[in-house]
């Protein structure tokens, strides 16, 4: 569910527990639309399990609905006790160290776990609309999985990166240059590299990413 829907979630909660008493803090509709505004813009990145839990609490403790600092001293609270980053800067925190995850001290295991489940290579070179949603999602397994008393391996740390993938991507960058494209385009034409050699999945790809560049114009043969 996008930032805005969870917004008027809340709002709908919240004009529903407290009543006239939601009503009497703002004086117009236009006033509360700006407060929306605001909400989703401190809110962006929680999920909505979490912030259906935040409602939670202050439906139990609060007797007038919170501001959105309380709202946010809340979901921080909830999330302190298991000592996890909210979801987009978890999700930061995963793009940042994706090219050497095993050399990073992680703030928390459920990112390098959730990072590792989407996949460290699309999170380099994928964008931020698309990625964020699968990240988020396995994101969200792992923190249930922490909030349920599961203990989650961090990895072990290298002393130096992984030269496999290092190795894949100059493969791709090489490819990339000779094929007269930037390495945002490549990637994508590229994406069966990811997949494990002799696989159906990756020829699959392959022979998709072929169609693209026959299509394309792009004369420049596939790296296996």
């Amino acid at each position: 569910m996008e930032t805005k829907a969870l917004v008027n979630m809340i709002f709908a909660r919240f004009m529903a527990i407290y009543g006239h008493k939601f009503k009497s803090c703002f004086e117009s509709d236009a006033e509360i639309r700006i407060a929306k505004r605001e909400w989703a813009l401190s809110l962006r990145g929680y999920g909505e399990a979490e912030l259906v839990a935040a409602i939670d609490h202050c439906k139990e403790q609060l007797a007038w609905m919170p501001t959105v600092s309380e709202f946010l001293a809340i979901l921080r609270e909830q999330q302190g006790n298991f000592g996890l980053p909210s979801p987009h800067r978890a999700y930061e925190e995963a793009c940042r160290f994706a090219l050497e995850p095993t050399r990073h001290q992680w703030s928390h295991a459920a990112v390098y776990q959730a990072g590792r489940e989407t996949g460290w290579f699309e999170l380099r070179s994928e964008p931020e609309e698309r990625m964020f949603k699968a990240f988020s999602y396995n994101y969200e397994i792992c923190c249930r999985r922490v909030r349920n008393g599961e203990q989650l391996d961090q990895p072990v740390q290298k002393g130096l990166p992984d030269q496999q993938d290092n190795t894949r991507i100059e493969r791709m960058q090489a490819w990339a240059e000779a094929a007269g494209l930037e390495m945002d385009e490549a990637s994508k034409l590229l994406y069966y590299m990811t997949k494990p050699k002799g696989s159906r999945t990756r020829a699959r790809f392959r022979k998709q990413a072929q169609q693209q560049c026959l299509e394309k114009g792009i004369r420049e043969p596939l790296p296996e």
